[in-house]
This record gives structure tokens, C-alpha cells and sequence, in this order.
């Protein structure tokens, strides 16, 4: 999956940029202070989205 369109369903699912590291974006859950951090890379395995989704408790994309 594209990191753009990842991007996009964190932010439909209620998650909020913290703050951009050298490597990777913190992308935080204000609804249960969840956070993650999340590669600077074009494509995304589908292993590593569903990790990120369950560290965050969201909805893993279809």
C-alpha cells in the first residue's frame, strides 16, 4: 500500500501527526493515547499496516 493512502485512513480513523523524526513519522491516537511510528518509505507491507493499525487499535484497510 502507498504511504500517502495509509496516511489518509490513519487520519480518517481519528490519528494526528505528533511530530517527524529523522526516519520516521509519530503518529499518535488521541482517543486512547496510542502511538506509533511509522517508515519513511513509498510502499508499506501489508504485515507492517497491520501492525501499525493494532498498535494504534484502529481498523486495519481493506
Amino acid at each position: 500500500m502507498k504511504r500517502v493512502a495509509f496516511l489518509k485512513h490513519l487520519t480518517a480513523h481519528g490519528c494526528q501527526l505528533k511530530r517527524e523524526g529523522s526516519e520516521h513519522s509519530i503518529w499518535i491516537h488521541p482517543g486512547n493515547s496510542r502511538q506509533t511510528s511509522i517508515p519513511r518509505h513509498r510502499e508499506l507491507s501489508e504485515t507492517l499496516i497491520k501492525v501499525i493499525c493494532k498498535q494504534l487499535e484502529i481498523p486495519a484497510p481493506h
